[in-house]
């Protein structure tokens, strides 16, 4: 994994809007209708233009844009068995608790369609081909675009059971302990094919008002600690420096005023295996976090991808802001060890995306003129901070 050592490199959480015709085929497939003869074709042009274009505004580490992928976690059911049905969305706590704010969201289209499938028998591996096909895509797309390094989403088994209750496993451990199994041939897979393996997993953060709404926070970071254990159990056979995660509260306008706070998170997520952590570092509810790192002791080996632009907003911070977020966590834990990257994605589920898709790349080049300021800034002094 690239390290900023001579700049402030950029990077994104992995999922870009995508096209309507790239939807049709998504949709299509959820919907088990007849592919069309170019699905295939559709999807690989797709790959090769956002990777183009991440490389063309100026991001150094670039990512397939999840262009194959109705969503982040639900896509785990076209590759493992055991998954059918549908499940009715539960909202977040912040936003039971205004109905009227909820039921603005869905009028208004700010809430994603798609299906859920819930585990109904044993998970398994059952089919490999859409995985060779993302990486088959990426590959023939790197190679035309030349980025400096190249990255692939996969799901957490926690943010798979998450969005996929359980009604097969006699025990939540149990399912998790599945999950993990059946994933990790993908997270070898990514990693074989020469690129950067991220994890999804903000079961870590959302989970605490979404699934365990119910339990103490205490009673959170244990079941939060488990998720980690078992996702680095299926990390057993990759390189910690190939694996970045992404931790999150939830990609969706609403009052977070349920969040476990990240100082309350941190020691539990810092035993993930995963160098790299990505975390929410833009919006009005976690910005302020950056001072926790602090009174943080952060293992030597770690490097902090925080988000230094919004995914919930139109509005395009101005480089000189995502320039000052940058250098005030340098300043704590040192340049070298600071990526700047987006607080979410801008393409969370196909079809669906509170950020227009041209002022998601503005915002993403407001993220590299903003590192160059910083890198400008912070190699100006002759020793990095600490």
């Amino acid at each position: 994994m690239q390290r900023s050592t001579d700049r402030i490199l950029t990077t994104h959480v992995g999922s870009l809007p995508r096209t309507q015709a790239v939807t049709d085929v998504l949709f299509a497939r959820a919907g088990g209708m007849p592919e069309e003869a170019d699905a295939a074709a559709t999807i690989a042009k797709a790959v090769k233009e956002v990777v183009r274009r991440q490389v063309d505004v100026g991001i150094d580490v670039v990512s397939d844009g999840e262009m194959s992928k109705i969503s982040y976690a639900t896509y785990v059911s076209e590759r493992l068995s055991g998954f059918d049905g549908d499940t009715p969305r539960e909202p977040g706590q912040d936003l039971v608790e205004f109905p009227g704010l909820l039921k603005k969201l869905a009028e208004r289209g700010a809430t994603a369609k798609y299906r859920r499938p819930r585990c109904v028998g044993p998970v398994q591996v059952k089919d490999t081909r859409p995985l060779a096909a993302d990486l088959e895509n990426l590959q023939a797309a790197s190679l035309a675009a030349a980025p400096l390094e190249t990255f692939m989403n996969a799901a957490s088994p926690g943010v798979v059971a998450l969005f996929q209750p359980n009604d097969f496993y006699r025990t939540g451990d149990q399912y998790l302990e599945a999950l993990a199994e059946a994933l990790r041939s993908e997270y070898e897979a990514i990693v074989a094919a020469g690129f950067l393996l991220q994890i999804d997993a903000p079961d870590l953060g959302m989970g605490r008002h979404t699934l365990y709404r119910d339990r103490t926070e205490e009673e959170f970071t244990v079941l939060a600690a488990r998720h980690i254990e078992v996702l680095n159990h299926a990390l057993r056979n990759v390189p910690a420096d190939r694996v970045r995660m992404h931790v999150c509260w939830g990609n969706y306008e609403g009052p977070h005023h349920h969040d476990i706070p990240l100082a309350r998170l941190l020691p539990v997520v810092l035993r993930a295996k995963p160098q790299a952590l990505l975390f929410e570092a833009a919006n009005p509810r976690h910005a302020h976090e950056w001072a926790v790192f602090q009174d943080v002791s952060l293992p030597d080996e770690k490097i902090l991808i925080p988000g230094v632009i919004s995914s919930t907003t139109n509005y395009v911070e101005h480089p000189l802001l995502v320039a000052e977020r940058l250098e005030r966590l340098a300043g704590l834990v040192g340049r070298e060890r600071v990526i700047g990257g987006s607080d979410c994605g801008y393409g969370t589920f196909a079809g669906f995306g509170p950020v227009e898709p041209d002022i998601a790349y503005l915002k993403l080049a407001a993220l590299v003129e903003g590192a160059r300021i910083a890198s400008a800034r912070l190699w100006r002094s002759r020793a990095s901070p600490r």
